[in-house]
């Protein structure tokens, strides 16, 4: 016996309240395909029988994994190239400028996934800007997902993984054969951390950022999430930094609190006010 709309129902709500993702009705075959070895590991031999089991246990742990499966993690490296050319040619060099006197650059991949995105602009940065290498510089990607963050930190990647964005040029440059996986190379390690943190929840301790990139993720969230995640990435991007959706988002529906720039076909944003004077305690 399959599922019932019911059953689904349940399931979406579920993951709206652990997650603030949105799942479609018309994207239920996704819960068969990614709860299947949650339900086995539970003792279910369908996906019927897991949602008995989670309706009749509340465990915060079940239900966080059920969550954290059903979230979107798709990502590549380079990902929307455009994106990539305005951090290059016009917002990465704006902030060096700002930075030079305490040498200092904070990078937040607010929806990082499996790590791609953050890796790429370590890259971007080693690739085209060599005065960088004496500064202090830190990427730092989140991601609701811990085994997408455990992933990143990892820093392994198949094959299929490292085709999808990177020329051979830059794959050889900046990963390393490992067995039949590449790794990234330490330098670019060595530039990024990885945590697990709910953009609709209480964030983990964060410095202030001079770039925020919450990119394709705010299509997943409600009307009220999407003002709430606003919020708090107006609240850690600095009064100076710059913040980059994805193509298909933009900020102008859901809040005021940043106004819209244009450059190299992409639209980016400034905090319209910000926290206050930066200073060395709230940029660790």
């Amino acid at each position: 016996m399959s599922c019932t709309d019911s059953d689904y129902d349940y399931l979406r709500q579920l993951v709206l309240e652990q997650s603030a993702n949105l799942v479609d009705p018309s994207r239920n075959s996704l819960f068969e395909a990614r709860l299947k070895p949650i339900a086995r590991e539970a003792g279910a031999v369908n996906l019927e029988e897991f949602v008995s089991i989670l309706r009749d246990d509340r465990s915060a742990r079940l239900h966080r994994a059920v969550a954290e499966a059903m979230t979107i993690n798709e990502t590549s490296f380079f990902r929307d190239r455009k994106v990539f050319d305005v951090l290059q040619e016009n917002i990465l060099p704006r902030l060096i400028e700002a930075n030079s006197g305490d040498r200092k650059l904070r990078i937040w991949s607010a929806a990082a996934s499996t790590g791609q995105e953050a890796y790429s602009v370590a890259m971007l940065i080693c690739e085209y800007f060599a005065g960088l290498a004496g500064w202090d510089v830190k990427i730092v990607g989140t991601d609701i997902s811990r085994p997408a963050v455990e992933y990143a930190q990892r820093g392994r990647y198949r094959r299929i993984e490292v085709n999808r964005g990177l020329s051979a040029r830059m794959l050889v440059k900046y990963l390393a054969r490992a067995g039949e996986e590449w790794e990234v190379v330490p330098r670019l390690r060595s530039m990024c951390e990885f945590q697990s943190a709910n953009l609709c929840g209480p964030l983990p301790e964060l410095p202030s950022f001079d770039l925020v990139l919450l990119r394709n993720v705010l299509l997943y969230f409600t009307p009220q999430d999407r003002k709430s995640v606003f919020r708090a990435a107006h609240r850690q991007t600095s009064p100076g930094g710059y913040l980059v959706l994805g193509g298909s988002e933009q900020a102008e529906d859901s809040t005021t609190l940043f106004k819209a720039e244009f450059a190299k076909d992409c639209y980016f944003y400034r905090p319209m006010s910000g926290p206050g004077p930066r200073n060395e305690s709230s940029r660790p």
